[in-house]
């Protein structure tokens, strides 16, 4: 099993709706094959601003290393960095 936890911490000037549509965006991700498990969340801290969690399971390795090159999840990335900067956390459990 490979897991993948993303916090996005939004920037300040980005307005709530689009918030709002950046979390529907990457909860769509969680739909493609190879995922076992997908939450998206806004974090219920806020000491440091709005933060949108990813956390997502999948099958293995090889399944994350295509869903990563997917059009789709190139699509809303990108989207997802013009409002926001992120911490990535990857790793394997056997």
């Amino acid at each position: 099993m490979y897991r993948h936890v993303v916090l996005f911490r939004v920037r300040d000037d980005v307005t709530d709706p689009n918030v709002s549509r950046a979390i529907d965006l990457l909860r769509g991700l969680g739909d493609q094959p190879g995922v076992t498990a997908w939450d998206i969340a806004l974090s219920l801290d806020t000491r440091k601003g709005r933060v949108i969690v990813e956390d997502g399971t999948f099958a293995d390795a090889a399944a994350f290393a295509a869903w990563r090159v997917s059009a789709d999840h190139v699509r809303v990335a990108e989207h997802v960095a013009s409002l926001a900067d992120w911490i990535v956390g990857d790793w394997e459990r056997s």
